[in-house]
């Protein structure tokens, strides 16, 4: 319990972190983006306004998934985390949309002959400093998420680095817009329409990864061939089938059959069966969820690890 304290607080800890400097860039780049009449900066704004509500829901998924399993949810509330990967994912799609709309717009626009407002400076600095701001905050983001194993709060260093990427589109699109003349201003809405476009792609992996695991999808086949070498290499083992996984969250649940010699005490599967789970948790952690159904072999062999 100690240690799942110890892991909910890092990351709710980075994820106010990041909140805090969303809110600040999100407030400086629409009053940046209007003042300097941008529609690419704007277009960003909305990036960075789905960040704070992607923090909010990330940190409230945290504070659920600290609750110990209960009677209700006896395998622990590990898929709040994944649900609120799933939401970020949905919400970085919608904003990809809201970016490219804005963009074409803009486009059909100037192709018809329409002039558009060219980009003042303050809407190319304030790009650059949330380049440099997002990309400090992905790094350290993604370090806590590796460290703690949380998909929710991958999503969200995944969601700062497409933030980071359209404001670095933005500030190329700008600098053309603001520096080249007035007949290159259609770069700062084709700056816009490249950023939802890798948007797009972001929020289409996040969801593919968090979707999969709520639909209760395996575990990875490196993991789950390792998995496999641990049990079927343990003293007693004769054969190992029926493996079924699946991850909760930042853990995961592991199910096996394994045939034992069929003249052993109760006492002595037993002591197989425990030898088996204390591997998988010196190699995953305590957290993972294990359950060995031990079966006597039907036949006279030697265990796996004589053969």
């Amino acid at each position: 319990m100690k240690r799942e304290e110890t892991r909910s607080r890092q990351g709710v800890s980075i994820t106010r972190a990041g909140l805090v400097v969303n809110v600040i860039l999100t407030v400086i780049k629409y009053i940046a983006g209007f003042a300097g009449h941008s529609s690419a900066m704007v277009a960003d704004a909305t990036h960075s306004l789905s960040d704070i509500v992607t923090d909010v829901i990330v940190l409230l998924g945290f504070h659920v998934v600290d609750k110990p399993a209960d009677k209700g949810h006896q395998y622990g509330h590990g898929k709040i985390e994944t649900l609120t990967g799933a939401i970020c994912g949905v919400l970085l799609f919608l904003a990809g949309i809201g970016i490219f709309y804005s963009g074409a717009s803009k486009i059909g626009c100037f192709i018809r002959g329409a002039v558009i407002p060219r980009p003042g400076l303050i809407a190319f600095i304030t790009a650059f400093v949330s380049v440099a701001a997002k990309e400090i905050l992905f790094r350290f983001t993604r370090r806590v998420a590796e460290r703690i194993k949380s998909p929710a709060l991958k999503a969200q260093a995944w969601h700062h680095r497409s933030d980071a990427m359209s404001s670095l589109a933005v500030l190329a699109g700008l600098g053309g817009a603001v520096f080249l003349g007035r007949e290159w201003v259609i770069l700062d809405p084709l700056a816009a329409l490249l950023v939802s476009f890798f948007i797009a792609r972001i929020a289409f992996q996040i969801l593919k990864e968090t979707l999969n695991e709520l639909i209760e999808g395996s575990i990875d086949s490196e993991a789950r061939i390792a998995i496999w070498d641990l049990m079927s290499s343990t003293q007693g083992v004769y054969n190992v089938h029926n493996v079924r996984t699946r991850k909760i969250g930042h853990y995961f649940a592991v199910e096996a059959h394994v045939m034992v010699d069929r003249n052993l005490s109760l006492l002595e599967a037993h002591d197989i069966s425990t030898a088996i789970e204390k591997k998988i948790y010196a190699s995953y952690g305590k957290d993972t969820l294990v359950t060995i159904h031990v079966e006597p072999d039907p036949k006279g062999r030697q265990p796996m690890q004589d053969i």
